[in-house]
């Protein structure tokens, strides 16, 4: 996804407590290897989560439950291409491959959009 905003503003969308609980859920982010820490995730409830890699601002990857988030941010003219890769996903439990089914959607058409609009605004 493209996202309108100088990459420098996405990443603090993803790496800020106050900027990441605006678009997703509320959780103590940090852009730093080791740190651990929960995201309140509605209907499943504090899931943990630990920061496995930090390249400002090009690249953020943590676990997330048994799962692990991927952060691409290029630029691209004055904007963003923003990648996500969600994996970790052992699609023989059938609970676990209903959640890869929604969250794949979820994430292009509710989530990311969210983060888009709101890099957008922030000064």
């Amino acid at each position: 996804m493209t996202i309108a905003a100088p990459r420098e503003k996405v990443w603090r969308g993803l790496t800020e407590p106050e900027m990441l609980a605006r678009w997703w859920v509320p959780g103590d982010v940090a852009a730093k290897v080791g740190h651990r820490f929960q995201l309140a995730i509605p209907g499943f409830g504090e899931l943990p989560c630990e920061v496995l890699e930090v390249q400002e601002p090009e690249r953020f990857v943590f676990t997330f439950n048994d799962w692990t988030l991927t952060w691409t941010l290029t630029v691209e003219g004055t904007g963003t291409r923003l990648l996500l890769e969600h994996s970790g996903f052992d699609l023989e439990d059938a609970h676990i491959r209903h959640a890869f089914e929604c969250m794949g959607p979820g994430w292009r058409d509710e989530t990311i959009p969210r983060l888009a609009a709101l890099a957008a605004e922030i000064d």
